[in-house]
């Protein structure tokens, strides 16, 4: 079986040892994440000192929770072996998931003001009514879908945030690792999922407003009083310790035994079943608890983004994943973390305007037409020249190389010298 320089580095280290023995990485991760969020905090405008924009808070927020989604396809396609183009419809439904209370909350709210001053008191019905109106005269309707039937709940609708990604995952998952599909063939039917999903949430009578999607989701209901700078650094705060505790739970997960399944399976799924493990027990693990993840990221980030619509879901959303998990360098959790991150401010950067067009004399460079094409260059790049991607020029410099052994005592690159063996040898 291969292995990454990661697999190597701790499988130096002793069994027996601690969790944070094995995964170093996630101390420094955590405090660098700390660090991050207290600066950006003193930095922001609430603090006072204004050196970044609240726009530019709420990027960096969003920015977290994509990170948050690239870690989850990491887990399972750098370490599993999965190679699934469908983990941004799950980002969607868990943003769709909280929209639906988001809308629903704020258009009670202003339906109520404006009903009470009516000579007669509104009945419930009608208040019902007059939000359906609200919320649904976009598309040509004025009645709640059973799709709604829980959006007057905060705690139900963060219950579906994380339950419909997974039952959805799950099914989805039963039917395709039973049948043993593995490949660009698994791939292609996640890709065909993505597609089934947002074409049908295109619908106007999909229940969730076609192409015009939730929108307003960034007015948070019960806090008018609380200005957009605030809940922008609440939302910060948010993500990061969404984005803190979702790579520690990858950690354990990538970690110990069922790490070393779940890579084996990446790089020998016949072996693995050989040896006696239900491989598609593990498969099915790792794609519904990335898939509820997927949701709960979602959720975070589209009250911060403001709307969202079946344009999010498209296909073409989870191949961009791929390619910041590519960029960052797979197999690494802080590698899908740096290439999401990487990718999405830059993108931010050149899409906003930020970067200055190039006027070559016969033609002018609009970065913000070019951008994809920038994008596309950079994955084929880092495929063809640095297939470990950023993560593994950190590696480099933070890891110690293997040293060359010499010898024939084992066969892996962990293995011992030969006098190492002989020393053994004398003291058994």
């Amino acid at each position: 079986m291969t292995s990454t320089t990661e697999d190597h580095f701790e499988t130096r280290v002793a069994p027996g040892k601690s969790f944070i023995a094995r995964n170093p990485s996630v101390l420094w991760f955590l405090l660098a994440l700390a660090c991050f969020t207290i600066g950006v905090t003193i930095m922001s405008e609430v603090a006072g000192s204004a050196l970044i924009s609240t726009s530019f808070v709420k990027t960096l927020g969003k920015t977290l929770c994509l990170c948050l989604v690239a870690i989850c396809m990491d887990v399972v396609w750098g370490y599993c072996g999965i190679l699934s183009l469908g983990h941004m419809a799950f980002f969607g439904i868990g943003g769709y998931a909280i929209g639906q209370w988001l809308m629903y909350a704020r258009t009670e709210i202003i339906v109520t003001k404006s009903l009470a001053a009516a000579a007669i008191p509104p009945t419930d019905q009608e208040v019902v009514d007059a939000i359906g109106t609200q919320i649904f005269g976009v598309v040509g309707s004025s009645e709640f879908p059973l799709i709604w039937a829980f959006s007057d709940s905060l705690f139900l609708q963060l219950l579906m945030v994380v339950a419909v990604p997974g039952l959805l995952a799950l099914v989805f998952g039963w039917l395709a690792f039973r049948s043993r599909v593995t490949g660009v063939y698994l791939s292609i039917l996640t890709q065909a999922m993505t597609l089934a999903l947002s074409l049908y949430l295109f619908q106007n009578d999909s229940g969730l407003r076609g192409n015009n999607g939730l929108s307003g989701l960034q007015n948070i209901p019960g806090l008018d009083d609380v200005g957009q700078a605030t809940l922008s650094i609440w939302f910060l705060w948010a993500s990061a310790l969404a984005l803190g505790l979702g790579y520690v739970l990858f950690a354990w997960v990538t970690s110990g035994k069922m790490g070393s399944v779940i890579r084996g399976i990446r790089d020998d799924e016949a072996r693995v079943r050989f040896l006696g493990y239900h491989v598609e027990s593990f498969k099915l693990f790792v794609f519904t608890i990335t898939a509820v993840v997927a949701g709960i990221a979602g959720a975070l980030y589209y009250p911060q983004a403001g709307i969202i619509n079946p344009a999010e879901i498209a296909p073409i959303a989870s191949i961009y994943l791929a390619v910041w998990v590519a960029i960052g360098g797979r197999g690494r959790l802080y590698g899908a973390v740096i290439g999401a991150a990487f990718v999405s401010l830059l993108s931010s950067w050149f899409t906003g305007g930020g970067a200055p067009d190039i006027n070559l004399g016969f033609y002018t460079i609009n970065w913000t037409d070019w951008w994809l094409v920038l994008l596309g260059f950079s994955f084929v790049a880092v495929t063809l020249f640095a297939p470990k991607g950023i993560g593994g020029l950190f590696d480099y410099v933070m890891l110690k190389k293997t040293p060359d052994r010499q010898g024939d005592y084992g066969p892996s690159q962990g293995s011992k010298r030969a006098e190492e063996g002989a020393k053994d040898t004398e003291e058994s």
